[in-house]
């Protein structure tokens, strides 16, 4: 896949993400001195083609006070998984949440991630989930986060794409 000159300075230019400001396409158009919609036009023609999966927020939840952060995971049905994956997906306190095949060894196919203050607060958010899921869950478990492991955006490498 060739990626024309633009969509590599676009891609380039918003590296560290997106800049804070009311008009964030705009300011990145001014830098490459393009007009706002064709930063954005570039953007979702990018996206379309699966260059860019998605424009979004990372917070970092550890500065936001979220301090206890886990990955339930559950063996649901496969019946149900689609689903139930979706209403998972869907409440409020679950930041991603992912279907996945099981592996040897490991049982479950579905995964939520839940942000609280403290592991309390996780393990009631977790308890709504296992009643949201009801006798379709065979297992569950959590692994919690000790540290951040990856907070970035997409980067260019000489050579690359």
């Amino acid at each position: 896949m060739t990626i024309p000159d633009l969509d590599r300075r676009i891609i380039a230019a918003t590296t560290g993400g997106l800049p804070l400001t009311p008009a964030p396409f705009a300011e990145v158009a001014s830098w490459l001195g393009v007009p706002e919609g064709t930063v954005i036009d570039r953007m979702a023609a990018m996206q379309g083609a699966g260059v860019i999966r998605r424009v979004a927020i990372a917070p970092n939840h550890y500065a936001l006070g979220l301090t206890a952060n886990g990955m339930s995971v559950w063996d649901i049905d496969d019946a149900r998984a689609i689903d139930l994956g979706a209403q998972v997906g869907a409440l409020s306190f679950v930041s991603h949440c992912y279907l996945r095949p099981r592996a040897d060894g490991w049982p479950y196919n579905l995964f939520a991630m839940i942000h609280g203050h403290n592991r309390d607060e996780v393990e009631t958010l977790r308890a709504q989930i296992a009643t949201l899921l009801g006798p379709s869950c065979r297992a569950s478990d959590i692994l919690y986060s000790t540290r951040i492991l990856k907070k970035t955006g997409l980067r260019l490498t000489e050579g690359g794409l």
